[in-house]
């Protein structure tokens, strides 16, 4: 990687110690350690406050890790939109089954139908980004999250049915456990409507 020299180039030629320039990132020396001896990568935010302290542009600062760094952005956008499913299970499970416990009919259905809509967005932009990576099981979305370079080995070796008792275990288990939740959080809603 040529980000990690031109890192060293310019923290020298400005006359930063690594002590000096994570002050003034607001990172940890051993951090700027790590990204001088490629044992990691900065995030966008990092590479911008780099940027603007050394006044140079993100190509000059990062020649030729393009590749890299838009699997820093992508990975970022696949963490954003996780976290945002999981806001909307945990939303439906704490307001939409106490919601479905005190009401009848139509009204237990409007939280369910609300924070469906929202963990779908998140489920479908998920999924394009997998797509798009060619990101089919678990293992793989832990190796592209972590930027690791076994991924490409990953996908060569999965095998179709292999892909497919992972998926069916993944979703069969989360199932398992959402559905454990919604029965724990019933029953507290009922044992604490009775102190109401």
């Amino acid at each position: 990687m040529n980000f990690s020299k031109q890192l060293k180039k310019y923290r020298e030629l400005y006359g930063f110690s690594q002590e000096i320039l994570a002050e003034k990132i607001y990172v940890t020396r051993q951090t700027i350690s790590k990204w001088e001896n490629d044992k990691s990568y900065p995030d966008i935010h990092n590479l911008l406050a780099l940027s603007i302290l050394f006044d140079i542009t993100l190509d000059e600062l990062v020649k030729g890790d393009m590749r890299i760094m838009k699997n820093v952005v992508e990975n970022e956008k696949l963490e954003k939109n996780t976290k945002g499913m999981l806001v909307f299970i945990i939303l439906l499970l704490v307001i939409g089954v106490p919601f479905a416990v005190v009401y009848d009919g139509i009204k237990a259905l409007i939280p369910f139908l609300i924070f469906s809509i929202g963990l779908m967005y998140y489920a479908i932009k998920i999924e394009k980004a997998k797509k798009k990576h060619n990101i089919k099981t678990f293992r793989e979305i832990i190796a592209f999250s972590e930027g690791d370079t076994t991924l490409e080995e990953l996908q060569k070796a999965r095998s179709t049915k292999d892909n497919i008792k992972e998926k069916i275990l993944v979703v069969g288990a989360f199932s398992v456990v959402i559905v454990i939740l919604a029965i724990v959080i019933k029953y507290l809603t009922v044992f604490m409507m009775k102190f109401f």
